[in-house]
C-alpha cells in the first residue's frame, strides 16, 4: 500500500491521489520547489527516456543534434501494463527509474498516486496549456494546477463507413446515435450476413471513450473529504450500455470482438461495413482491409444531442518526468520540443504514425489525408473537429481492474445478447472497481 494524499502528495494533487487509508509506501516524493540545475554544452544534463513508439531513437537524434547542452538517451520498452510495473518498481527502489517515461493517460493516475511523476507546473509546464485541446489537457492535469505529463498522441473517436454502401442502399451518414441504429437496421435488412458495426466486449478503452462522449465521469474526485468517487454505471453510461445492447439484442449489429481474424476479414470481404474507432485507424484498415481501400470515408462520431457536439478519445499517450529526476527543468525543455514542435511532429507522424495531440503541430504535419484516404481530402479536417470537441474525462487509479471487469461481465453479455445483461454487466463493474479501490486502501464515497 502506499502514502498517497497524506504526504507530500497532498500540496501537489490533492483532488488525485487522494486519501488512502494511512498506508507506508517507499516511493519517493516529488517537491513543490523546482531543483537547481546546473548544466551547459561541456557539462551536459543526461536525461534517459522509456517509450515504445517506433523509431523514438531517430526522432530524439534531431534533438540531440541541436541541444548538446541536454542529452537525451532512448532505451526503448515494452509499453501498457509492463512499462508502467518496470517504473514503479525502479521508483519504489530508490534507482534505476528514466528521467521521462511514456505512459498512457489512463496510467497517469496510477503513477500519480504513487509519487512517481514530478509535477511539472513547478518548471513552467502550465504554459503550454493553450496548444492543446481542453479534453486532452484534463488528461495530464487531472482536474488540479498540477501537470503531471505533456500529451504526445491522442485517438480522438470518429465513425469509419463504407461510402459506397452508404450510396447504394440511399442511406445519409448518421449524425446521431439514432440515425446509426437506423442505419444499422436498413443494413443488415438488406444483407443479412452484413454489419454496420460489432460491440467488441474485450475493448474496454473503446466503450470508456463512448461513454466518456455521452458525459459520463467514470472516476471523479470529492474534495470536501478527499475521496474517490466511482460512476462506471451511471445514467450516461448506462445509456451507451442500453444502445449497444439493444443493437445487439436486435441482432442489427455484430457482437463479435475486434481484432480477430474473424473481424479483419469482415472488414475486407465487406461484410463489416462501418467502425467506430479512432484517428489510428487508417493504420489498421490499410493493413488489413486493402481490398476495400478508397470506398471508406471518415466522419465525426454519431452525437446524442446535435446542438451540443462531443467526443471520446480511444488510445494516445503521454511524456512525463519522473519525481526522482535530478534535472526536471531539462526534461521539460526536451518533451516540450518533442510534443509541441513542428520538426518533432512531423518526425513522430513519419517515424512512429502517430496523431499528435498539440493542436498546431497537428495542422501543420497532417496536412494531406492517409493513403488509404487518398478519396477523402478533408480527412484531418473531420478528425481535427472531432478533437476540438472530446470531453474533459478522470481516469482512476485501477483502470487495469475495471478494463479487466469489463471484459469479463460484457463477454457474459455479449453471450446472452440482451439489453438488461449488459446493463447487469455495467453494474458488476462498478462494484468491482468499488470493491478495489477500498481494498487498496483508498476512501470511495458512496
Amino acid at each position: 500500500m502506499h502514502q498517497g494524499l497524506r504526504t507530500t502528495m497532498a500540496a501537489v494533487v490533492t483532488t488525485i491521489a487522494l486519501a488512502t487509508a494511512g498506508c507506508s509506501g517507499a516511493a519517493t516524493t516529488s517537491s513543490n520547489a523546482a531543483p537547481s540545475e546546473d548544466y551547459s554544452a561541456t557539462n551536459p544534463a543526461n536525461i534517459t527516456f522509456w517509450s515504445w513508439v517506433p523509431n523514438i531513437d531517430k526522432v530524439v537524434d534531431l534533438w540531440n543534434a541541436d541541444h548538446p547542452e541536454i542529452k537525451v538517451t532512448v532505451q526503448k520498452q515494452d509499453g501498457g501494463d509492463a512499462l508502467v510495473t518496470k517504473y514503479l518498481t525502479a521508483i519504489e527502489g530508490g534507482s534505476g527509474a528514466p528521467d521521462v517515461v511514456q505512459a498512457e493517460y489512463q496510467k497517469l493516475p496510477t503513477l500519480v498516486s504513487k509519487n512517481a511523476l514530478a509535477d511539472l507546473a513547478t518548471v513552467g509546464a502550465a504554459d503550454l496549456q493553450s496548444q492543446f485541446a481542453a479534453g486532452t489537457w484534463s488528461s495530464v492535469t487531472l482536474g488540479t494546477s498540477s501537470v503531471y505529463a505533456i500529451p504526445q498522441d491522442s485517438g480522438p473517436m470518429a465513425f469509419y463507413y463504407r461510402a459506397d454502401v452508404f450510396e447504394k442502399l440511399g442511406i445519409a451518414v448518421p449524425t446521431t446515435w439514432d440515425e446509426y441504429a437506423a442505419a444499422a437496421k436498413k443494413i443488415h435488412e438488406a444483407d443479412p450476413t452484413t454489419y454496420l458495426g460489432t460491440f467488441s466486449s474485450v475493448d474496454a478503452g473503446s466503450f470508456a471513450g463512448l461513454s466518456q462522449q455521452a458525459g459520463a465521469q467514470w472516476w471523479s474526485v470529492d474534495n470536501s473529504n478527499q475521496s474517490w468517487g466511482v460512476g462506471i454505471d451511471s445514467e450516461a453510461t448506462q445509456k451507451v450500455a442500453s444502445f449497444w445492447g439493444d443493437l445487439v439484442e436486435q441482432g442489427v449489429i455484430d457482437n463479435q470482438p475486434q481484432y480477430t481474424t474473424a473481424w479483419f476479414k469482415a472488414l475486407n470481404t465487406g461484410k463489416q461495413v462501418g467502425w467506430v474507432s479512432a484517428a489510428w485507424a487508417p493504420g489498421v484498415l490499410s493493413g488489413n482491409a486493402a481490398a476495400t481501400q478508397g470506398k471508406w470515408k471518415v466522419a465525426t462520431l454519431p452525437q446524442w444531442d446535435a446542438s451540443a457536439p462531443a467526443s471520446g478519445n480511444w488510445g494516445g499517450s503521454a511524456v512525463a518526468v519522473s519525481s526522482q529526476s535530478k534535472y526536471p527543468g531539462a526534461a521539460l525543455k526536451f518533451i516540450t520540443w518533442l510534443n509541441t514542435s513542428t520538426d518533432a511532429a512531423q518526425a513522430l507522424v513519419d517515424e512512429g504514425g502517430i496523431y499528435p495531440a498539440a493542436t498546431a503541430a497537428a495542422a501543420a504535419t497532417l496536412t494531406e489525408a492517409p493513403e488509404y484516404f487518398s478519396n477523402q481530402p478533408d480527412f484531418y479536417d473531420v478528425i481535427a473537429k472531432s478533437a476540438e470537441t472530446v470531453a474533459p474525462f478522470t481516469f482512476g487509479p485501477n483502470v487495469n481492474v475495471a478494463y479487466q471487469a469489463f471484459s469479463d461481465a460484457f463477454g457474459k453479455a455479449a453471450e446472452a445478447k440482451t439489453t438488461s445483461a449488459f446493463l447487469s454487466a455495467l453494474t458488476a463493474m462498478q462494484e468491482k472497481t468499488v470493491t478495489d479501490l477500498k481494498n487498496q486502501g483508498f476512501t470511495v464515497s458512496e
